[in-house]
């Protein structure tokens, strides 16, 4: 690894730090398989992932506002959770029923399309990222030229069942630039050693 990017302030992980430029960011964890979330959007299979020192407080500064969908915030309906409490702000839940979810403070309910909720969202985040937390939504975004940019963080696991970062049964592959590094269409690698089960 060059020492050179990490001395101008580049993480050792290659990636420059997330800046709050009123983008649309597509931002999850994702498992090494592309699962986003397990079976019932259990969380739990991200417990022992480690993440780069500084990188909560990171995302939690450059967010203005959080664009969620129905069954993520069915399975974890709580605001205060988001990037472990460090982060407040509005949260929109874009569904196609409103009328039957339960309020919260901060919280608000769409039922629009995800062009409209993604106007919404960058007009309450004031210049900060609205940042989609919904491989749902995500996906319908990507398809309308609506993504500014994917940020993911690989954790150390193959979960093999749960909810994919993006399903396209039959559609037709999405290219995309790297951003952090001199070859947009460089491939990005990783190398993991299986740990012994007890």
């Amino acid at each position: 690894m060059s020492t050179a990017k990490t001395s101008q302030g580049v993480p050792p992980s290659g990636m420059e730090p997330q800046a709050a430029e009123g983008k649309v960011l597509w931002h999850f964890t994702m498992s090494l398989d592309g699962f986003v979330a397990g079976p019932g959007h259990s969380m739990d299979w991200m417990a022992g992932a480690s993440f780069r020192p500084g990188l909560v407080e990171e995302y939690a500064a450059t967010t203005g506002a959080v664009l969620a969908g129905r069954d993520g915030w069915d399975a974890h309906p709580d605001p205060g959770g988001i990037y472990g409490g460090a982060w407040q702000g509005p949260l929109f839940v874009l569904t196609h029923h409103p009328e039957d979810a339960k309020p919260a403070p901060g919280v608000t309910f769409l039922s629009c399309d995800a062009a409209e909720a993604v106007r919404i969202g960058l007009a309450a985040a004031g210049g900060k990222n609205l940042e989609v937390f919904s491989p749902t939504i995500g996906r319908q975004l990507l398809g309308i030229g609506l993504i500014d940019e994917i940020d993911l963080h690989i954790a150390p696991v193959l979960l093999g069942d749960g909810i994919r970062l993006f399903d396209n049964p039959g559609g037709s592959p999405v290219r995309l630039a790297l951003v952090n590094g001199d070859d947009p269409g460089a491939a990005v690698n990783v190398r993991y050693r299986p740990l012994a089960t007890g």
